[in-house]
């Protein structure tokens, strides 16, 4: 799952369909629109805080969710106390304000997105921005051995921009690799919270003289068409499409050697990386960051059993909404081919997408495959476990082609830390951990 904390959990339904024309505010006043959304929902005038919706969010989080929503909010981050201040973006054609809000345990920045017309198309808890470490390059990056261009992944109306590393010191031609991002709408950096664990990797490996090549996800750059298409979405044209769009761009360009192409995934990425290398064979490999072997429903419960569990007691909320997920991925195992056509989504995602995935196993699927692979983990990962890690062992510890590699201290993002991880770990600002850009390197140089 997407390690920013959200207040619409999954990607389907983190935007909106654009609707009929009935903006409320002009452009100019979204910061105060934002502010004001947010009084709103302090008042609990949950109400008038929908009536700022696009038809889309309105169907996601109609006023009894709305008023679940913030208070698992106060839940997780302690009573309301007031909103700080505001800062503007821009992104993928939507305007994106951030109101820094102060809980009694926590700061976090409240992200809303506005459409075109002003209204709101999504909502999203994240940690407040910390710009000089979060702009730091991590250590082993060093500037002057790799230099970075624009690219642009696949064609047409799911063209996506993208940034390709290249090394700039010894003779080419490179190794490349292209970076497949984990579940939700994620940036070409992979950005959670202050952290940029594809910015590390890409310029890590490119210190190296590995050329990268990573992209802006489908669901991030084009997010209103992919909630119009819900319905039939499946990981295919989540990310398997622009994966292998990426992988025929990184093979045309002249100082990267076609034949020695790799797929680095990470955590749903990790998951559909075999399913990548069916579709290509002619990858040189495949590279495995904290990939999921087991079914999604049955990781979303024990998720979600495990963030309860930090909390001593847990609270008569947290439980409540252990019951309800628990309830839906039950709905969700429940799912035969006759749902396959429903447009009636069950924790954000249709029927056809959840049918999708129970028929791809991706430990079979990789085994089935020829092609050498690398498989990391993080021994203190809550999201992708040791687990999933055993499932990798058991069907390819016998393949001389396959290395596979456990990181005691490391957590989903591959950084380091200690103890339990926890939600909040993602919010301190860090960098994927030297060892495995070195390990990465280095099996890539073997193959």
């Amino acid at each position: 799952m997407n390690t920013q904390w959200k207040l619409v959990l999954t990607f389907a339904l983190t935007v909106a369909v654009t609707g009929p024309l009935r903006g409320q505010f002009a452009a100019q006043d979204l910061p105060a629109s934002a502010r004001s959304f947010v009084d709103l929902l302090a008042k609990g005038d949950f109400a008038g805080a929908i009536q700022r919706f696009d038809s889309t969010m309105k169907n996601a989080a109609p006023e009894a969710k709305m008023r679940e929503i913030w208070r698992s909010a106060q839940g997780q981050f302690g009573a309301f106390k007031q909103p700080l201040h505001t800062r503007a973006e821009k992104q993928a054609g939507y305007d994106l304000i951030f109101v820094t809000c102060e809980f009694e345990r926590k700061t976090m920045d409240l992200k809303v997105v506005f459409d075109a017309q002003a209204r709101i198309a999504g909502l999203f808890f994240v940690s407040p921005r910390d710009e000089t470490t979060a702009n730091a390059p991590p250590p082993y990056a060093q500037t002057n051995r790799f230099r970075e261009q624009p690219v642009t992944v696949g064609q047409g109306e799911w063209s996506l921009p993208g940034t390709l590393t290249l090394p700039a010191v010894g003779a080419g031609p490179w190794p490349g690799v292209v970076l497949v991002h984990g579940s939700g709408p994620h940036d070409r950096d992979e950005t959670i919270g202050a952290n940029k664990p594809f910015r590390d990797l890409a310029w890590g490996l490119a210190t190296k003289g590995v050329a990268v090549l990573r992209y802006e996800k489908r669901t991030q750059q084009h997010a209103a068409r992919m909630a119009a298409a819900m319905a039939a979405l499946t990981l295919r044209e989540e990310t398997i499409e622009d994966a292998l769009s990426a992988v025929a761009e990184l093979r045309r360009t002249e100082s990267v050697d076609p034949r020695r192409v790799f797929v680095l995934g990470h955590s749903l990425g990790g998951m559909a990386a075999p399913r990548i290398g069916k579709a290509d064979p002619a990858l040189a490999g495949l590279i495995i960051l904290a990939g999921t072997t087991r079914p999604l429903e049955d990781l979303i419960v024990e998720q979600t059993r495990y963030l309860v569990s930090l909390q001593s007691p847990a609270s008569a909320e947290a439980e409540a909404r252990l019951a309800k997920i628990e309830a839906a991925m039950a709905k969700v195992k429940q799912f035969t081919s006759a749902d396959g056509t429903s447009a009636t989504p069950v924790f954000g995602a249709c029927p056809a997408y959840w049918l999708d995935l129970r028929a791809y196993d991706p430990a079979a699927t990789a085994k089935s495959l020829g092609l050498p692979m690398f498989v990391l983990q993080g021994g203190r990962d809550y999201q992708a476990t040791t687990a999933d890690f055993d499932g990798w062992k058991a069907a390819l510890s016998s393949r001389p082609t396959v290395s596979l590699k456990l990181y005691p201290d490391l957590n989903h993002l591959f950084m380091t830390g200690k103890g339990k991880s926890t939600p909040a770990e993602y919010e301190q600002a860090g960098h994927v951990a030297e060892s495995v850009v070195v390990d990465i390197a280095e099996w890539i140089a073997r193959h």
